[in-house]
């Protein structure tokens, strides 16, 4: 790596500050970079340009990836020959090893297959002094000199809800702070499938300045809250992972007494947005770039929604992403954010989560997060894809595509098994889980959901 972190501290901060065409004056070096380099070192990528002139700075030229061509082609498309597909499938398989460095050098996150296709990505140093050079811009971007003393009033301390159990990218984050003995005690790990009462009783001890949940797991939070169940006071709320309806936001902020603030981010790149007072998201394109397209892969124009995007991270060079298809409806505002920000603004129309709604017996409503099932079943070896269909009240169909050279019943035996001990735990032993009818099945439009709820 030839910029060092306090380089890149900088320059993130002067690029901000410096405006639009700055910022595009940088994407534009580091794309046409990134296109050299992965020419050079990536024998998957070098095939795949082989008809493209030498130097490629216009992303229109090169065809489009996605997740399932890439894991295809694992071992070709790394930059580092000494990585390997199966050596790093046994990484992720041991839970103990979450945080660590795979092969002393690299970060690993894993996706769960919701848009078709279970993923290993791999975070080099570049990428991660880029995710902390942009963490500082966002952080200045959200907090003012009065949330600062808030945050330190409260101890510092930070409650992470997300998924455990496996190589997850929030986790593996995480896991590498706790190791820190100076930081240790104010980093709090709770699990997304953790039940309600215990996961409330925890926050009350933990007594977090900065909560950082799924929206939708925020969203039952604030339900606690309001309540009288939950008892905390946090300056900030950073909210993950999926899309709530408007005025969820607003409604969690009112009840929680904080400021929130959302991210749209992915494995892949874990430093794509951040948003602003507007709820717009503003996308960090110094280091990114994200492409709205058709059908087709042409460009949409600001202020039409995309059929999908494509993603360009200009910092990670182990695994270089190019043109990858993200799979995710992309709104651009065509005119400039009222905040002031002069980074791109979207909204993300296509990351909406799904939660299932029970009952016990005694009647009392349970909702369950869809990501409190799947990132569990994330966990069960074999599992190549699983989608859950809620088709009455107290029924659950599970369709599964297990993994190629397993025991299937055995994978579904082991799915069951899971779902059942998550709905025992929540007082849910009477929901009956079911096989269901074929393979997991796209929507129409060609996304895959892991839950569909009850109509």
């Amino acid at each position: 790596m030839t910029e060092s972190r306090l380089w890149l501290l900088r320059d993130a901060r002067a690029t901000h500050r410096q405006g639009r065409e700055a910022t595009a004056q940088r994407q534009h070096e580091r794309f046409a970079g990134m296109v050299t380099y992965a020419r050079a070192r990536s024998p998957f990528y070098r095939r795949l340009y082989q008809h493209l002139p030498e130097h490629v700075t216009d992303p229109m030229m090169l065809p489009v990836t996605s997740k399932a061509q890439l894991m295809s082609h694992f071992d070709d498309w790394v930059t580092d020959w000494e990585v390997t597909l199966s050596a790093a499938r046994a990484f992720v398989e041991d839970p103990a090893l979450v945080g660590e460095k795979f092969r002393g050098r690299y970060t690993v996150g894993t996706t769960s297959g919701t848009t078709g296709t279970r993923g290993i990505f791999l975070l080099d140093e570049r990428s991660l002094a880029v995710t902390t050079a942009l963490l500082a811009r966002l952080l200045s971007a959200w907090l003012t000199p009065a949330d600062l003393l808030r945050i330190i009033a409260r101890g510092g301390r930070v409650a992470m809800i997300t998924a455990t159990g496996g190589h997850y990218a929030s986790l593996a984050a995480a896991a590498a702070l706790r190791r820190n003995r100076l930081v240790r005690s104010r980093i709090g790990v709770f699990g997304v499938h953790t039940p309600m009462a215990q996961l409330v009783s925890g926050l009350n001890r933990f007594r977090p300045a900065i909560l950082a949940p799924y929206a939708t797991m925020a969203a039952l939070l604030a339900a606690e809250q309001r309540a009288g169940r939950l008892h905390i006071d946090p300056a900030l709320v950073v909210l993950s992972a999926e899309g709530l309806p408007a005025g969820e936001y607003d409604r969690i902020s009112a009840t929680l007494g904080a400021k929130v603030r959302q991210g749209y981010a992915a494995t892949e790149c874990p430093f794509l947005t951040y948003s602003c007072q507007y709820g717009w998201l503003h996308v960090n394109s110094d280091w990114v770039l994200l492409e709205p397209v058709d059908a087709d892969y042409r460009p949409v124009p600001p202020g039409q929604a995309s059929h999908t995007t494509l993603l360009s991270n200009l910092a990670n060079r182990v695994q270089p992403i190019l043109r990858y298809d993200l799979r995710d409806v992309v709104f651009v505002r065509p005119d400039p954010c009222p905040c002031g920000d002069p980074l791109p603004a979207i909204r993300v129309q296509g990351r909406t989560a799904d939660l299932l709604a029970f009952h016990t017996p005694a009647g009392e409503p349970v909702t369950l997060p869809s990501l409190a099932i799947t990132a569990l079943l994330d966990r069960v070896p074999g599992v190549e894809l699983v989608q859950l269909v809620h088709t009455a009240p107290a029924h659950l169909d599970v369709r599964l595509q297990s993994a190629a050279g397993t025991d299937a019943e055995h994978v579904r035996q082991a799915v069951h098994a899971e779902i059942r001990r998550l709905l025992g735990d929540h007082g849910l032993g009477h929901v009956i889980v079911a096989r269901g009818e074929g393979p997991p099945q796209p929507t129409p439009g060609g996304k895959f959901r892991s839950v569909i709820p009850l109509r």
